[in-house]
């Protein structure tokens, strides 16, 4: 009996340790006030069949939005090999800037909107070499182009480079190349910091915050399995003050931003190929403020959200709630 006792004496007491280390970790301080945000994508409005310049007007003027994520797409910025067209992106910097809003730009390959990885169709061929050279080119037309804007607050460059999660469709970001591309950004905007992301579920941060000089990071509180289907993550907000707490003890503090705020369905069709009853049942308005609700307590001062174009899109379903839901977060921000 004792040989059993002893053993289980041990176990408890190991688990206990571990909870108290947890419990000690997370006890970090909310902001007393949130800034929000939220991406915008053209492909995402597209998607969509949505015209995207009224729906990135909507989201400027309507929800009053003065912190944006925007994205240097590569297809979008240089369709043909050597030939750069700036109208999309350059109407979506000056528009920000007229309304006073802010914008986090994103260069890369990899970059926001699945399945990640977005290459033109002229490039999908190249050799490995090739393609770098390419994309180094495409990265300093974008750097040259906006590096005077008055309202570009910092470069992202690429998206989650380091995560390994479905490398089927997007594969990790080489991480010699990587550093070639933030060298070049650097160098030709040495005033601008840069950001760097990773998955906040899975990611090791580690990487992302020794090369970036702001360090971003995800959440998504509902998703898709592809064993377990309709899934939420069984995790509390303390995860991610933990996860914080940790690698402020371990790496140095460091500017971190909620960067990408999942507040749209997962969904294995795209949206306009989904009932929106499914739609529905997978971001419910009930869930869109659950997860709200949820990132208040996670520690982050400023959280951009990402599903804005499927707002808009929502109003056009009669589902205007979401769209009215967010204009509260915009606000002035929410207190704790």
């Amino acid at each position: 009996m004792k040989r059993v006792i002893k053993p289980l004496i041990f176990f408890v007491l190991v688990v206990i340790v571990i909870y108290a280390v947890f419990l000690i970790l997370s006890n970090r301080a909310l902001p007393d006030k949130i800034t929000y945000g939220v991406s915008f994508s053209k492909l995402h409005a597209d998607e969509l069949n949505l015209d995207w310049k009224k729906v990135y007007e909507a989201i400027i003027s309507d929800l009053n939005v003065k912190h944006l994520r925007l994205s240097a797409h590569w297809p979008m910025v240089e369709p043909s090999d050597g030939i750069y067209e700036f109208g999309e992106l350059d109407y979506q910097m000056e528009e920000a800037e007229k309304r006073g809003a802010d914008v986090i730009l994103a260069v890369g390959r990899r970059l926001p909107g699945w399945p990640e990885c977005h290459d033109p169709d002229w490039a999908l061929n190249l050799d490995l070499k090739t393609r770098e050279d390419k994309l180094l080119r495409y990265v300093e037309a974008v750097v040259n182009r906006y590096k005077d804007a008055p309202n570009l607050r910092y470069w992202q460059v690429e998206n989650e480079a380091f995560l390994r999660f479905a490398t089927q469709y997007c594969e990790k970001v080489d991480e010699i190349f990587l550093a070639r591309e933030i060298d070049l950004v650097k160098k030709l905007d040495p005033a601008r910091k840069i950001l760097m992301t990773d998955s906040g579920e899975f990611g090791k941060w580690y990487k992302a915050r020794r090369y970036g000089d702001v360090f971003g990071t995800s959440v998504y509180l509902y998703i898709w399995h592809d064993v377990l289907g309709p899934f939420r993550y069984p995790i509390a907000p303390g995860f991610f003050r933990f996860k914080q707490n940790a690698a402020d003890f371990f790496l140095g503090p460091k500017q971190s931003i909620l960067i990408e705020l999942g507040a749209e369905p997962w969904l294995t069709k795209p949206i306009v190929e989904t009932p929106v009853s499914l739609q529905l049942d997978r971001m419910g308005i009930d869930k869109f403020r659950e997860v709200i609700e949820f990132n208040r307590h996670t520690g982050f001062a400023e959280q951009y959200l990402w599903g804005a174009e499927w707002w808009y899109y929502m109003k056009g379903q009669n589902h205007p709630e979401f769209w009215e839901e967010a204009k509260k977060l915009f606000s002035g921000g929410m207190a704790k």
